[in-house]
C-alpha cells in the first residue's frame, strides 16, 4: 500500500529520532538532495545525506525532532519541526567543530520536501542556526531590549 506524501516526508525525522540509518536510506531516492539552509551545506546521494544526519546525531545523541505541523500540495510537503537535544558531542559545521557545551537546544525548523514515487527526492531544511549557536554558548545572546 502506497504511503501519502506527508507520511513519507515525516519518515526522515522518525529515522533520525531512532538513529536508524537503514530506515533513512529506505525513504530516499538514489539521487536525493538535502540542503541545510542554515549552514549553507548541500548533500547529494544517500550516503552523503546519511553522513550528514549521523554528524548531527553525534553532536546531539539524544536529539529528536517533533513534527508540529504539516502541509502537502501534490508531491510537495512542508513540515514544521522542533529539534531538541543536548549538545554532548562535537558539532561539526562548515566553519569547523564546536566542542560539546552540554547545554540543551530547542530549535525551530521547516522542511520543504519533494516526494517522488513514494520516496524523498529533494529536501531543504530551514532552521534557526543563530538560536542553536546562542543556546550552546557559541554566539552571544541578544541584549535586553534590543
Amino acid at each position: 500500500m502506497a504511503q501519502g506524501p506527508i507520511k513519507v516526508a515525516a519518515e526522515n525525522v522518525a529515522a533520525y529520532n531512532a538513529g536508524d540509518w537503514n530506515r533513512l536510506k529506505a525513504v530516499l531516492t538514489a539521487n536525493s538532495v538535502y540542503t541545510e539552509m542554515g549552514t549553507q551545506r548541500r548533500f547529494r546521494g544517500v550516503g552523503r545525506i546519511v553522513e550528514a544526519y549521523q554528524t548531527w546525531k553525534q553532536a546531539l545523541p539524544d536529539g529528536k525532532g517533533t513534527v508540529t505541523n504539516s502541509l502537502a500540495r501534490g508531491n510537495t510537503v512542508v513540515l514544521e519541526v522542533i529539534w531538541r537535544g543536548t549538545h554532548t558531542g562535537p558539532l561539526v559545521g562548515p566553519a569547523g567543530a564546536i566542542p560539546p557545551s552540554h547545554k540543551r537546544i530547542s530549535v525551530p525548523a521547516a522542511q520543504v520536501i519533494t516526494v517522488q514515487d513514494g520516496k524523498i527526492r529533494q529536501f531543504r531544511q530551514y532552521f534557526d542556526l543563530l538560536t542553536l549557536l546562542q543556546e550552546i554558548g557559541a554566539a552571544p545572546q541578544p541584549k535586553a531590549g534590543a
